[in-house]
């Protein structure tokens, strides 16, 4: 046992190493002086090229950090307590939420950033809330079937209410502004968007890494969770709630990036392991580097900038396929105890 946990604390520092060398390869790649990599020592004696990696590349590779360790969280953290591998914030309201909130800022308050990350981030928690208290008040199947069936419903209402601001906006300012959004992207992000989100994300995240041993606990059915001395119903509201905060932080910086919170814990699981306790940092680290190689590849590629939420989206699904086919399920049953 303690060899296993010994191997996979040696798999999470070399993810951590590999994370920190992504990171250094993206703030040194673009275009300027011409395409490919600038090296630190030519950065250190070019005064233009070191206000570009400070005042643009920087805040743009932490955010793209940011980003993918919250949403990959967020992920792993739904999916164990739910107890299936299928479910992401997107599942319960909380993407489509944002998007409308975000979409309503833009139309009906204010484009500025604050307005769109408060208007954000109450519309995802609503998209919970409204998930939950519909699910309650289904007459048939299990509890997780009821919450994932009324996020379901939750999300394709927030989306008519996107599709129909969207049709009176303005075609001028406000619909290209939601467009871009709702594609997902890090183009525009500087310091200001980076520190606004910065506190309540690392503390959302700190939080989540706190509870990893708890998850392993909070996955099992009620009556045995309780029975190890844990409040199962407040402590899963309270990490839900925790992970709706990071997600609504960082994609109201973003827009909607998809596939992140569904492949991602896959990956670590296939990785490191099941166990919350590794699985949920690896999540973190293993997000971070997905974003960060994403985003660099979406800004470097081709002459214009690739948006961020259409590569994930595809990249993902990909890899999403892969897994899939080539995971080993026995008579075509899916283990619980991959996820407990």
């Amino acid at each position: 046992m303690h060899e296993i946990l010994f191997r996979q604390r040696v798999r999470l520092l070399l993810l951590t190493f590999v994370l920190l060398t992504v990171v250094l390869l993206a703030v040194l790649a673009g275009r300027y002086p011409r395409a490919g990599f600038i090296s630190p020592w030519a950065a250190a004696r070019d005064p233009l090229a070191m206000s570009l990696i400070l005042s643009l590349r920087l805040p743009r590779v932490i955010a793209a950090v940011l980003l993918g360790a919250g949403l990959a969280a967020a992920g792993t953290v739904f999916q164990m307590l739910f107890a299936n591998p299928l479910v992401e914030p997107g599942f319960l309201g909380v993407s489509q939420g944002a998007a409308f909130g975000a979409s309503l800022s833009i139309v009906a308050f204010s484009s500025s950033l604050w307005a769109i990350q408060l208007s954000a981030g109450i519309c995802a928690l609503t998209g919970l809330a409204l998930s939950y208290l519909i699910a309650r008040h289904f007459k048939f199947g299990g509890w997780v079937l009821r919450l994932i069936l009324a996020g379901i419903a939750v999300s394709a209402l927030f989306a008519a209410g996107v599709g129909l601001i969207k049709y009176t906006a303005d075609p001028l300012s406000e619909l290209p502004d939601i467009t871009f959004w709702m594609l997902g992207g890090l183009w525009g992000v500087d310091w200001s968007q980076v520190t606004s989100i910065l506190p309540i994300t690392v503390a959302g995240l700190i939080i989540l890494f706190g509870y990893r041993w708890r998850l392993n606990l909070l996955s099992m059915d009620d009556r045995t969770a309780f029975s190890l001395g844990l409040a199962p119903f407040r402590e899963r509201i309270f990490l839900l709630l925790t992970a709706t905060v990071v997600t609504s932080a960082v994609i109201s910086i973003s827009g909607i990036v998809g596939w992140v919170g569904l492949i991602v814990p896959h990956i670590s699981r296939r990785v490191l392991s099941s166990d919350g306790r590794t699985a949920l940092p690896g999540s973190m680290v293993i997000g971070a580097i997905y974003i960060v190689v994403c985003d660099t590849a979406a800004r470097t590629l081709l002459e214009g900038e690739i948006p961020l939420g259409v590569l994930t989206s595809l990249i993902g699904a990909g890899l999403f396929i892969v897994l899939l086919t080539r995971r080993q399920i026995r008579k075509g049953k899916y283990h619980a105890e991959n996820y407990t």
